[in-house]
């Protein structure tokens, strides 16, 4: 099959892009770089042209009011140009709990980006992972004043990037599901725990308190970030991190 993988070349999707190559499908990076600009439609319909799947991981480049445009625009250019090509299945990355957290404007702009996918024309497959391993350091630095680090004890069941890849790439190889598929890593650690285990790790000197007012996860409620129903990842946060110490 071909493949038109859009925002291919980040964190994720250059990871779909060797795994469904490896694989032996065919799989295409585009992005904004290679020509393929998601909000005018610059190049949208020469990336999808002949594909089967589009899989979409563009983002957008901030985190408030504005990302619901981001995505309204984004989809709806992508969803209208794989209509004209013919595309059988289209395949999005969001986020576990994405529709408990309306307090957050990016929450609400990716619970915006399911439902115009779910409402549009294509077969379609929704892959939900929770927070990456790969962002608790920035989550750290979010909330760090001197040497101290403001956390809350939020539930987080941190999920490797390249675990989040090969499930995607599995689920757009297959059917579309025509709903949603859950993912998450195998452990579940209260955020601020997370906080002392990655500095434990390094020589960092900073001293992680726990806050239940600190950052942008003082808005989720409960444990909506987790879910022990997911298909659960195989690594363990403790070999992600000896790796990555490497």
């Amino acid at each position: 099959m071909k493949f038109a993988v859009i925002g291919g070349t980040g964190l994720i999707g250059s990871q779909v892009v060797t795994a469904l190559n490896a694989a032996g499908h065919e799989a295409v990076p585009h992005s904004q770089s290679s020509g393929t600009d998601v909000i005018t439609g610059e190049g949208v319909d020469k990336a999808v042209a002949g594909a089967d799947v589009i899989v979409n991981l563009t983002n957008s480049p901030t985190f408030d009011e504005a990302s619901p445009a981001f995505f309204r625009t984004s989809m709806e250019n992508l969803l209208a140009a794989g209509e004209r090509a013919g595309v059988g299945h289209f395949v999005i990355l969001s986020i576990v709990g994405v529709d408990q957290v309306p307090e957050l404007d990016y929450y609400r702009a990716k619970a915006l980006q399911e439902k115009i996918l779910a409402a549009g024309p294509i077969p379609y497959s929704i892959v939900r992972a929770t927070q990456f391993m790969e962002f608790v350091d920035a989550v750290l630095s979010w909330t760090t004043e001197g040497g101290t680090v403001r956390l809350l004890a939020t539930p987080i069941q941190p999920i490797a990037a390249a675990d989040v890849a090969a499930a995607v790439a599995e689920v757009a190889a297959g059917a579309p599901l025509g709903g949603i598929r859950n993912i998450a890593g195998p452990e579940v650690f209260p955020l601020d725990e997370l906080g002392r285990i990655t500095l434990s790790r390094t020589s960092d000197g900073r001293t992680v308190v726990t806050d239940p007012t600190a950052g942008m996860f003082a808005a989720v409620k409960g444990d909506v970030l987790t879910d022990p129903g997911a298909h659960l990842a195989p690594t363990r946060y403790a070999d992600w991190l000896a790796r990555a110490a490497r």
